[in-house]
């Protein structure tokens, strides 16, 4: 177990000399992929999902639009590879095991992802608490928030009543128990 977790933070290991090698939705391209999420393209309908498929062409022509990281291994030691994504509307965190509060703050505080951001599903993450949430009021242009098994909320009236305040264009839909 412990070779995995090893392994899954050598997969999060930001290399910024790729990212200005290739541009930053290439370089998110190839953590997300590696970490096992996939990762959908501008006027694209598919899902891209093969880290050995990714398309070529010059720097900057596939901007990153959606983020599927379903049972994926992305921790918060990836997460500086979101600083240069401008097109990202749409994340989601279903079955995460390494996502945790601090990794929602840090999406949070990614400025790309404040003015990008509409849609955010955070289901089955087992880390995740009322403070996670909380952090989630930065993202000014998020009109779709979903959360699901999340055992971690312990406050949630107080917790959704915050985020409401905060963000009142936002449609919050919970499936919590």
């Amino acid at each position: 177990r412990a070779f995995w977790g090893w392994l899954n933070a050598v997969f999060n290991k930001v290399d910024h000399e790729r990212i200005r090698a290739v541009g930053p939705d290439r370089a998110a391209s190839e953590w997300l992929l590696r970490c096992g999420a996939l990762v959908r393209y501008q006027g694209s309908p598919k899902w891209q999902q093969d880290y050995n498929a990714l398309p070529t062409g010059p720097l900057g022509r596939y901007k990153i639009e959606a983020i599927n990281a379903t049972d994926s291994c992305i921790m918060y030691r990836g997460f500086d590879y979101l600083d240069g994504l401008e097109h990202v509307t749409d994340i989601r965190l279903e079955k995460c095991m390494y996502i945790q509060d601090q990794c929602l703050q840090r999406l949070s505080d990614t400025s790309n992802l404040q003015r990008s951001l509409q849609q955010l599903r955070i289901i089955s993450c087992g880390n995740v608490t009322d403070k996670g949430i909380l952090a989630l009021h930065k993202l000014a242009n998020l009109e779709y928030l979903y959360l699901s098994d999340l055992p971690g909320i312990r406050e949630k009236e107080r917790t959704f009543r915050v985020l409401q305040q905060a963000l009142p264009k936002l449609e919050l839909e919970l499936d919590l128990e």
